[in-house]
């Protein structure tokens, strides 16, 4: 699933992301700290993969998705 980083806190190193029909997704450090990012900035395009309802893994939008 892809997405707009909205928000992005580097001291919680969590945040929100748009979905493309607008909604608000917000996800926290084991969801950062899962990919190999180290920061992301506002307007940046993402992949996510959902787990349990949540995002559990965000990464750059030209980075693959494990298992995807």
């Amino acid at each position: 699933m892809q997405a707009t980083v909205r928000t992005f806190d580097e001291a919680t190193r969590s945040g929100t992301v748009f979905l493309d029909d607008g909604t608000v997704l917000p996800f926290g450090a084991p969801a950062f700290d899962a990919g190999p990012l180290r920061l992301l900035r506002s307007g940046q395009r993402v992949n996510l993969a959902m787990s349990g309802g949540e995002i559990g893994y965000i990464t750059l939008s030209t980075f693959p998705v494990p298992d995807a």
